[in-house]
């Protein structure tokens, strides 16, 4: 049996469209691979960036790597604040995994901080 599931991540990138659409891919596809999750278990993508990262939305990133054709993206810049991770993309996906499942959460390029215990 299925249940329905959020998986977080984030990642660290330079404010450019080569480097953000290659840092979106991989966190996206290591969400998907550590997890055993197909893109048809998923509801939706959720992002969240920080505003000195302006260069391309992460939700077109994703497209443009060909990844998410058909699934509900959507992003938002996140709210500043003094303590904020510069050049951040945070992500949430809603999906559905084996009732039972540890979720695998995703912290890489220097985003670690963000969640040490969530971390490998």
């Amino acid at each position: 049996m299925k249940k329905l599931y959020a998986l977080r991540g984030a990642t660290q990138c330079e404010n450019n469209v080569g480097d953000i659409c290659e840092k979106v891919a991989i966190m996206y596809d290591e969400l998907l691979n550590s997890n055993n999750l197909d893109e048809e278990e998923i509801v939706s993508v959720i992002f969240s960036v920080t505003a000195d990262l302006a260069a391309v939305n992460p939700c077109a990133a994703l497209r443009k790597s060909g990844r998410a054709g058909e699934l509900a993206l959507f992003s938002a810049q996140e709210p500043e604040s003094r303590i904020s991770l510069e050049r951040t993309i945070r992500t949430l996906i809603h999906c559905y995994l084996e009732e039972g499942s540890k979720p695998h959460h995703v912290y890489r390029n220097g985003a670690e901080v963000l969640r040490p215990d969530r971390c490998k």
